[in-house]
């Protein structure tokens, strides 16, 4: 009996020991960054990302950037976007399989987006951490990642322009994301505001939006969240 007893504290001590062990090893040493732009933003980083993902590759090693390929035209085609995004996490993880990826959508970008995520499953799946979408017209109203510019409730509950249009984020991607809407953004809140307006223009400049975008994004990077 004392030899058991002996035994399961020594296992429940190595369990322990294990665990933040496990949670080290989850932390990404190399990652992407797939910022997929708005409509009418020029080829290249959005303005919606750029202070966050300073932020993220100062703080965190082992980063890049890939600026989403696609016209971002005013017919609001983003077909190609979601193409390019899932070319490049499976051209990524061919050369290495390790590396991790973070997805971030910025209105019609976060809608290429959000169309790529059923399209990523497997590992490819797994090694995105995360997605963070502002102003996306595909924004549904209820799901569990659904916040406000402050990281509140208030657009919980609303819908975005295309919202009737789409399936949506996948359940399975729920707890990866964060769709961020600010309140009266007629782009993804329909019921407060109309169309593209200062409050679907605000996120860049928007201290509140990008320090949620640096919290959650390195977060997942580093595993904790």
């Amino acid at each position: 009996m004392a030899f058991f007893s002996t035994f399961s504290l020594l296992a429940l001590a190595l369990s322990a020991i294990a665990a933040p062990i496990e949670e080290r090893a989850a932390a990404c040493t190399a990652y992407t960054l797939i910022d997929t732009r708005g409509t009418g933003e020029a080829q290249g980083p959005s303005a919606g990302f750029r202070t966050m993902n300073s932020n993220i590759r100062s703080q965190i090693p082992g980063g890049t950037e890939y600026d989403t390929v696609y016209p971002a035209g005013s017919n609001q085609d983003s077909s190609a976007g979601t193409q390019d995004i899932v070319n490049h996490i499976n051209s990524g993880l061919a050369s290495n399989p390790n590396m991790c990826f973070i997805l971030e959508g910025y209105s019609q970008g976060a809608a290429a987006t959000v169309n790529a995520l059923p399209k990523i499953t497997g590992a490819a799946f797994t090694a995105v951490r995360g997605v963070f979408l502002i102003g996306n017209p595909e924004h549904k109203a209820g799901l569990a990642c659904n916040v406000d510019a402050n990281g509140g409730t208030t657009t919980l509950n609303v819908n975005g322009l295309s919202a009737y249009g789409s399936n949506g984020i996948p359940s399975n991607w729920v707890s990866k994301t964060l769709d961020v809407c600010a309140f009266g953004d007629g782009v993804c809140d329909t019921k407060d505001g109309y169309g593209i307006n200062a409050q679907h223009l605000s996120y860049p400049s928007s201290t509140s939006v990008q320090n949620l975008g640096t919290t959650f994004v390195e977060g997942k990077l580093k595993g904790t969240s």
